[in-house]
């Protein structure tokens, strides 16, 4: 298995494919939950394979923006099955890294530890200091597309995922649950004014 291979493969991958419109699954997003990914598996203490296995699924998590936008995690794992046995991963690998990947569709389901940190590392940004920026992004890019018209419908989408989401793993929920939970105070503060 030539983790460093498929790793330097998939960036480049992204990089010439991933649509210039994704201000938010760009490829600094991919880099970021490899990254996220990384930090929480060393505080869970994962490593060896199963970290290149969890290290895989982040990068290729979002591969399927390439193609399509609705759906995309199903074609990330088309992706994954079409490249990764030319990197030395084995068919049972790429059955844990496929279902890594599928379990970051929203609502999230991890089935194991591995995916609970895939999850985690997903929507690590929820409680962090970045939350503004980070979600600034997504707002432009789902207006870009067309999802969401205005901040009005924007704030209400985010206040029912902050309502609805929680971390898996102890770290996360140590390091990220207070933050995002003032974060959620602050958008139901701007709902209300919204409705007022």
């Amino acid at each position: 298995m030539n983790f460093p291979a498929a790793k330097e493969f998939i960036l480049d991958y992204l990089r010439k494919k991933l649509p210039k419109n994704l201000y938010f699954h760009g490829i600094h997003h991919t880099i970021g939950v490899y990254m996220d990914a990384q930090e929480i598996a060393l505080h869970e203490g994962i490593d060896g394979h199963p970290l290149q296995i969890l290290l895989t699924a982040a990068l290729f998590h979002d591969s399927g923006f390439t193609e399509i936008y609705q759906g995309h995690e199903e074609k990330s794992v088309e992706i994954a099955l079409q490249y990764l046995p030319g990197f030395g991963y084995s068919s049972e690998d790429i059955e844990q890294i496929a279902e890594l990947i599928l379990a970051t569709r929203i609502p999230q389901n991890p089935k194991n530890f591995l995916s609970m940190i895939l999850c985690d590392a997903d929507l690590y940004y929820l409680g962090g200091e970045e939350f503004y920026p980070i979600g600034n992004t997504l707002f432009r890019e789902y207006r870009d597309l067309g999802i969401v018209q205005d901040e009005k419908t924007w704030n209400e989408i985010q206040l029912n995922f902050l309502q609805s989401h929680a971390y898996f793993t102890p770290s996360a929920q140590k390091k990220r649950s207070a933050t995002k939970e003032r974060y959620l105070l602050e958008i139901q503060e701007k709902v209300s004014r919204h409705a007022a």
